[in-house]
């Protein structure tokens, strides 16, 4: 006989035979009587022990190591007991203690410190589980979505010689002598990409180096990030709206024992997405209190502001010039704007940025100049420009960002296994 999930075994019949394996999340003692609360990944089964009924090995043998965390396999029989967490129970026959467990550290009352020491033991929790199994539900989303509208995966490189984003982010790096830097984005290589490939995506880490203490930034994430040649500002947003409707609603369709498993009752976000200009953001912020110039990027506080004034994602579009990076193509209508935009989810706060690019290579050296950037550094991007350019427009979205909005999880960092944060690099 097979081994069988957990899961599998509320679909059993009474009295029929099963073998399980897992680990004890609880056991209790009393007599000649114990139970256990079995777990694996599929979900938690009370086993029940009794002294007269356990053919193999001896009871008096195995009761003191119960502890939390064992594992263990056995073999018993299915009984429907409404007693019994969601109605059902084993009672085992045979049981083999596969590896001891010693006092398990991991306990109601320690401090968030304590547990983040322990993450490599915090990942047995079933609600941190959870957000992990809706932070893979996402990723298979993200993917399905792109294979459905023609993109083609490319993997782009984690040491650059040039920033994407702002050089204060960067991480330096000793590459053989030579300093070289940890990716901020790979937006820079797709563009390369969208001349032979035209529509392509990549989800791959992302590192910025700065020492924020916000409940929303890490400094090593997960990027979803696309571009597409010939695109508009305008196509890139109706990208962005559908790939987001698209990953929430699958993991809301599917996930639905998770987010039940967290407490938490998300809806599908309403379509279409708002669209708000950066100069009506700032109006709004001002006339909720938060004091704002035009020009001002939106710190913390702003940013939760709009976030909690929208009923449903919502696009805050055109920034200034002087709060984007080099290659955002200016607004024709009003060349101290950019074609640019990030998407907020109500509630949380921006998950996406993107925009139209620069095509062209006058404006791009220009740019360039203007930001006291290298242009040596950027050759081979400035290359792209000589031959054959066309316009073109991408994104990029935080996956850990997407998943905590999803989950409603308290920090990022629960959104992640092993976190990293200015503070922390361990385990």
């Amino acid at each position: 006989m097979s081994f069988a999930r957990v899961e599998e075994v509320f679909k059993l019949n009474e009295g029929e035979r099963v073998r399980l394996r897992g680990w004890v999340y609880n056991a209790r003692v009393q007599g000649g009587l114990a139970f256990i609360d079995l777990r694996d990944s599929t979900g938690i089964v009370q086993v029940t022990i009794k002294k007269h009924e356990l053919k193999n090995p001896p009871f008096e043998s195995i009761v003191n190591e119960l502890k939390r965390e064992a594992s263990l396999s056995l073999e018993g029989y299915v009984r429907h007991d409404p007693r019994a967490p969601n109605g059902v129970e084993i009672l085992c026959e045979s049981l083999e203690i596969i590896g001891k467990s010693e006092e398990y550290p991991i306990r109601k009352g320690v401090g968030t410190k304590f547990l983040l020491d322990h993450r490599h033991l915090y990942l047995r929790r079933q609600k941190f589980q959870a957000v992990l199994k809706i932070r893979e539900k996402a990723v298979e989303a993200a993917e399905e979505w792109f294979r459905m509208n023609g993109f083609h995966l490319v993997h782009c490189p984690s040491f650059v010689i040039a920033a994407c984003e702002g050089g204060a982010t960067l991480f330096n790096v000793d590459y053989f002598g030579k300093v070289v830097h940890l990716t901020q984005s790979s937006q820079l290589y797709l563009e390369a990409a969208i001349f032979g490939l035209e529509k392509v995506y990549t989800i791959q880490p992302s590192f910025r180096a700065e020492k924020s203490k916000t409940k929303k930034h890490l400094t090593e994430f997960w990027h979803i990030e696309a571009e597409v040649a010939f695109a508009t500002h305008e196509d890139i947003m109706n990208y962005e709206e559908d790939l987001v409707s698209y990953i929430v609603n699958k993991v809301v369709d599917e996930s639905q024992k998770e987010l039940e498993l967290l407490g938490r009752q998300f809806e599908k976000p309403k379509r279409p997405f708002l669209r708000l200009t950066y100069a009506q953001a700032v109006e709004l912020v001002n006339k909720k209190g938060i004091k704002m110039n035009f020009g001002d990027d939106f710190g913390t506080d702003a940013e939760k502001l709009i976030a909690n004034s929208i009923d449903r994602p919502a696009f805050v579009m055109f920034f200034p010039v002087s709060t984007r990076a080099f290659y955002h193509m200016p607004n024709p209508e009003d060349p101290n704007l950019t074609l640019s935009s990030d998407l907020y989810a109500p509630g949380e706060g921006e998950i996406t940025s993107g925009g139209q690019r620069i095509h062209d290579l006058d404006l791009l050296l220009r740019r360039l100049k203007e930001y006291n950037l290298n242009p040596e550094d950027y050759k081979w991007y400035i290359d792209l420009r000589r031959y054959g350019s066309v316009p073109h427009a991408g994104f990029g979205l935080g996956l850990e960002r997407l998943v905590k909005w999803i989950t409603g999880v308290n920090h990022i960092r629960n959104t992640v296994p092993f976190p990293r944060t200015p503070f922390r690099v361990y385990p």
